[in-house]
């Protein structure tokens, strides 16, 4: 049956209404800007899955704890924040692709990450293409904050952490033949290795033996035994925990009693499930200790194990500081603006963190102190806390 003329009418008439009130909608240059409900999304990208996939879930949980502190609290602005996590598999490409997904597909307002230095090198590239402001918690390599004047670090760097181990072999174990095994395809690992190697001759070290590893190896037993015939008073492996484990008991396997000496990257709750008493006797340079008395420390611990039923590593207590650092720096802009959080970024002086008290300098470095931890009986002794000095201070405001 035809319908009637009139009822066609009305049909077109209600159709061209509803397309002019969608066209002005869609051209309304604020009808796609976030209101005050709106979340404030934050990318964080680690690798959560692979070989030093525990720096990824420590640091996971850290951030975590940041948010829900902050979100319970009323959030930023008036606004709740989100986290968003990519899994980078440690991976220099996939960390490449999950922050240019955080940035073009999620719309994130800054970016933390990653735990390893030549992952960072990566993701503070694309950060910095597109002027979103990365802080690292934990990638200590120089070259990082190089990238550019959006890329922050809350760690301190590889030159100082390299130097305060040589410090503490020359002159508090009297070590001066240094044997050196490295993984020659981290820039982590190499820059370390050569910031020690300098530092110790200069205090007249010696350098007796150098190898090098990769990070997929499992037998080292032919690197050291050539560090073995070089008679080294310590062996200095700057890795990270999976490989210095198997190092520590292939090491004592050879007959070697001699302390390795080695870096943050020792740092996990695995170190010792995997060099069991092999590493009694050794040392390396960390951010903080969880032993701590300070409130600010024991207090985090504290409500870490309550949520989570472990201990916190180093890596944890740096992300829950970087996540805090970037909350503070939005609140002081006021703003989700790039450029605003980035320049109140820069801004932070004397932040009371996990790690220690820590100032961003005008490179966009953490000026920050170190410890020396030492492993006794299958535990964790602090043994010395070591200050910036002053050529550090100088280097890292240029």
């Amino acid at each position: 049956m035809r319908q009637p003329f009139f009822l066609k009418t009305l049909l077109v008439i209600l159709l061209l209404v509803i397309f002019v009130s969608c066209e002005k909608k869609s051209s309304d240059p604020g009808a796609n800007q976030p209101t005050s409900s709106d979340k404030i999304k934050i990318g964080i990208y680690y690798p959560l899955t692979g070989d030093i996939a525990t720096f990824g879930q420590f640091g996971k949980k850290g951030v975590e704890m940041a948010v829900t502190e902050i979100n319970a609290s009323g959030g930023l602005l008036g606004r709740q924040v989100e986290a968003i996590y990519e899994d980078t598999r440690g991976q220099q490409q996939d960390s490449t692709i999950a922050v240019q997904k955080l940035i073009n597909k999620d719309k994130v307002v800054a970016v933390l990450g990653e735990s390893a230095s030549t992952n960072s090198l990566a993701g503070g590239a694309v950060c910095q293409e597109n002027k979103i402001p990365m802080i690292t918690p934990s990638s200590t390599n120089p070259t990082v904050t190089e990238i550019g004047d959006y890329i922050f670090r809350v760690c301190f760097l590889d030159d100082f952490q390299g130097e305060v181990m040589a410090r503490f072999a020359a002159n508090s174990l009297k070590a001066k033949r240094i044997a050196i095994l490295y993984d020659n395809g981290s820039d982590y690992s190499i820059g370390l290795e050569e910031f020690f190697t300098s530092t110790l001759k200069k205090l007249g070290g010696e350098i007796v033996a150098k190898e090098a590893y990769q990070k997929t190896d499992v037998d080292f037993s032919a690197q050291l035994t050539k560090i073995k015939g070089s008679k080294p008073d310590a062996i200095y492996v700057p890795g990270y925990y999976t490989q210095v484990g198997q190092i520590a008991q292939q090491t004592r396997k050879l007959g070697m009693t001699i302390p390795l000496l080695g870096a943050d990257g020792w740092d996990s709750p695995s170190l010792i499930e995997i060099g069991k008493e092999a590493l009694n006797g050794c040392y390396f340079s960390n951010h903080y200790n969880v032993e701590d008395p300070d409130p600010t420390v024991s207090n985090f611990v504290k409500a870490f194990k309550t949520k989570y039923n472990t201990t916190p590593d180093t890596t944890a207590g740096l992300a829950y500081d970087a996540t805090n650092i970037l909350f503070a720096a939005i609140k002081r802009a006021n703003s989700t603006e790039s450029k605003a959080i980035r320049d109140s970024i820069a801004e932070t002086k004397n932040f009371p963190g996990i790690t220690g008290v820590i100032t961003i300098s005008n490179a966009r470095n953490a000026i920050k102190p170190a410890v020396i931890v030492g492993i006794e009986n299958g535990k964790y002794v602090v043994k010395e806390k070591i200050a910036p000095v002053d050529k550090q201070d100088v280097a890292t405001n240029k």
